[in-house]
């Protein structure tokens, strides 16, 4: 990863922070996006003698400005992580889903992840190579009770949306599309909200790895997926980080 240049959205969360981190560890310069986590941003960018950038990803035109900004001070811009998204935490049948959460989730979610794609591809379309990986989750894969939303809009994001971008870039050549999906993960948040025995049993009842995974396992992921040379003949890919599970209790 010397000498390339890398855009983490969300770079500022649990999951992005480590994401940023191990690509500074490889020789990266890391672009630290944020939306309103400007402290957290700044203090991670210089730690890792990267910069800090804030865009409301939902807005197309912020998202395409991003990009441009990016490349005119950085010279280039080879990777994209499209991390940043939104976790609703009270869980909810649909019925009791109103339309403003739901609207708010897909945006969110799959409204930010399109516009980052969109910028970024419209660069890789010029420059003829590139790598993105979405961050997808297993409640798109498996379904997650209490969070249809959610759970619909990672779906979108690791189905409908990868498979036809990964086969839009193929008339550029050189660039590549994949997708990491994380499951029970233990974020600063997480930590916060409380991780005990009964959750973890719960949690890795369906799993054929007896632990949750740490920010640094999918890190790790999303670094392999980015890599031409690792992973140069990837593309269209999900990768679950999930300890191998197959679903979830249904309570």
């Amino acid at each position: 990863m010397h000498g390339k240049v890398v855009l983490v959205t969300g770079g500022a969360g649990g999951i992005g922070q480590a994401i940023c981190r191990a690509f500074a560890a490889e020789g990266a310069r890391v672009i630290v996006h944020h939306h309103s986590s400007s402290d957290a941003a700044i203090s991670l960018a210089e730690e890792i003698d990267g910069i800090a950038i804030r865009a409301d990803l939902r807005d197309d035109k912020e998202a395409l400005s991003m990009v441009r900004n990016i490349v005119s001070e950085s010279g280039s811009l080879d990777i994209c992580v499209a991390n940043a998204g939104h976790y609703p935490t009270l869980s909810k049948p649909l019925w009791e889903i109103d339309s403003e959460r739901w609207t708010s989730t897909i945006d969110s979610n799959l409204g930010v992840t399109v516009s980052t794609a969109r910028a970024f591809l419209g660069h890789a379309a010029e420059v003829g190579h590139g790598s993105i990986v979405l961050i997808g989750s297993t409640a798109g894969i498996y379904g997650e009770s209490g969070h249809a939303d959610y759970a619909a809009a990672k779906g979108a994001i690791t189905s409908g949306l990868l498979m036809s971008l990964k086969n839009d870039v193929s008339q550029i050549g050189g660039v590549r599309v994949n997708a990491v999906a994380p499951g029970w993960t233990v974020t600063p948040k997480k930590v916060e909200h409380g991780v005990d025995e009964e959750l973890v049993e719960r949690a890795t009842a369906t799993m054929a790895l007896k632990k949750l995974a740490t920010t640094e396992d999918v890190a790790k992921a999303v670094v392999m997926l980015s890599s031409d040379e690792i992973s140069g003949h990837i593309t269209g890919q999900v990768i679950e980080v999930a300890g191998g599970m197959e679903g979830r209790l249904i309570p």
